[in-house]
């Protein structure tokens, strides 16, 4: 009898001594109690059974006094390896390839070596990288481009970019004198002249007209339904060139309500009926849309007719070309919403430049429904979109791309030339708001971001109460 209950026990505590820890399971060892609370610890990772967290701290980092010691799961510390973009534009073409250390291998079939140049962190891309997050990038040059006597238009939509359901852009082209039509349209419009100037006339709902030249660097808004009309002025002997937005991913420059398209769809005695006209009177408007056409240039004094309802009381242009930046120090910001162009109630813009060295810092966009639509204007930059559940990728941009980052998803802009890099970040929202990772962990109790990041106290000292924005 001795001997069974001796097996038993034996049994036992074999069996307590071989058995797994529970899946999932959270477990932190302090370190030893002679240590005082004051005592510095340095966290160290101890074995442990498969899908557990177990942690375990250890004397030697700085800590403040009384705070809870330091921990790292079994996981380990996150990589410090470098992820540097490892070719650009002026590499040769022998550079591009699909390797990053031991990763990867050599290409063996055919391969586009100038999109390999323009995309190094998509072909080789970080370590950080991981899942999928929709693609961000679009370029101009990649789409059709509608050729018009007097200029032309190109557009981007969820036809060629799906993750841009918020927005969509048009560039487009008018030589001295040519005529955007007089149109209208189910979306609001957002525009940024590029080069040249561009006279706008527009009406609104109440009968008040408006009138105005918008110069580069200018931006002009128009409110859904509002008829108008665009024309290169003379000040430019090329015409004009300017970026459109308009806030709806599935907009399309094709489908706009055009005057000579309705016209030539209306019977002719409706027309002189609405008129009070003879039909003659209308015998020679155009039989089909004319679109963008060319016309006389503009006196520079050209007036809209006296409108006995008044002048529209709010601007549908402002002067961001004149407007003051603010100076950082890695760049500048200029902003641009509805606190001061108040007529811009569905559009708001940033137009940031960031030095060689420099990156516009990593933060957010909290408000909902404010997905990101940028154009670069200038210079070369990377940009890792962060989409949550460890899902994330980087993508490289030049002058004439288009970026999206739905809202919410976390982000950062990094120059990555040697010249200044200026950009449009674009808003679907009335009121621009970021929220910046530097600061938010500024403004958190010290011992909650240690608790998250294993940060010492010199490290915490330096987070930014203000928000850096562009840091050089």
């Amino acid at each position: 009898m001795a001997k069974l209950t001796f097996l038993i026990v034996l049994i036992a505590l074999r069996l307590a001594t071989s058995a797994p820890a529970p899946s999932n399971i959270n477990v932190t060892e302090s370190a030893s109690a002679a240590h005082s609370s004051s005592s510095a610890t340095l966290p160290v990772t101890t074995a442990a059974p498969s899908n557990s967290s177990v942690t375990k701290a250890t004397s030697a980092a700085p800590s403040s006094a009384g705070s809870a010691a330091l921990s790292v799961t079994t996981a380990g510390f996150a990589s410090t390896n470098p992820n540097d973009i490892l070719w650009n534009l002026t590499s040769p073409d022998s550079a591009p390839s699909p390797m990053r250390g031991s990763l990867g291998a050599p290409l063996l079939g055919p391969e586009n070596i100038p999109l390999e140049l323009e995309n190094p962190d998509m072909f080789a891309p970080p370590t950080t990288d991981n899942g999928a997050t929709g693609n961000s990038k679009w370029s101009f040059s990649l789409s059709p481009n509608r050729l018009q006597t007097g200029g032309w238009a190109r557009q981007q939509n969820v036809a060629s970019l799906p993750i841009a359901t918020a927005m969509a852009g048009v560039n487009m082209r008018l030589e001295a004198g040519a005529i955007r039509e007089l149109h209208w349209h189910s979306t609001a419009e957002w525009a940024y002249v590029l080069k040249g100037t561009t006279q706008i006339t527009t009406v609104d709902g109440e009968g008040r007209n408006f009138i105005g030249s918008v110069k580069a660097g200018d931006i002009w808004y128009m409110p859904p339904g509002i008829p108008h009309s665009l024309q290169a002025t003379g000040d430019d002997p090329d015409g004009s060139e300017f970026l459109l937005v308009f806030d709806d991913g599935a907009f399309s420059e094709d489908s706009t309500f055009l005057l000579t398209d309705w016209l030539d769809h209306v019977p002719a005695e409706v027309i002189a009926k609405n008129f009070q006209v003879d039909p003659s009177a209308f015998a020679h408007i155009p039989g089909k849309e004319l679109y963008i056409f060319p016309s006389l240039v503009p006196s520079d004094d050209q007036q809209v007719p006296v409108s006995p309802q008044g002048t529209a009381p709010q601007s549908y242009t402002f002067p961001l070309s004149t407007y003051n930046a603010t100076q950082l120090s890695g760049g500048s910001v200029k902003v641009v919403d509805s606190t001061i162009f108040p007529i811009a109630t569905t559009i708001a813009v940033a137009e940031v430049t960031v030095e060689p060295g420099a990156m516009r810092e990593l933060h957010w966009h909290p408000t909902m429904a404010m997905d990101e639509w940028d154009y670069f204007l200038e210079g070369t930059a990377r940009v890792t979109v962060f989409a949550s559940s460890s899902n994330a990728r980087t993508f490289n941009y030049q002058a004439g791309d288009i970026g999206y980052i739905p809202t919410a998803m976390g982000h950062y802009v990094e120059n990555t030339g040697n010249t200044t890099l200026r950009y449009l970040e674009i808003f679907s929202t009335d009121k621009f708001q970021d929220i910046s990772l530097n600061q938010w962990l500024a403004l958190t109790p010290p011992s909650l971001v240690k608790a998250h990041l294993n940060l010492d106290d010199e490290t915490i000292s330096k987070l930014s109460k203000t928000k850096p924005v562009v840091i050089g």
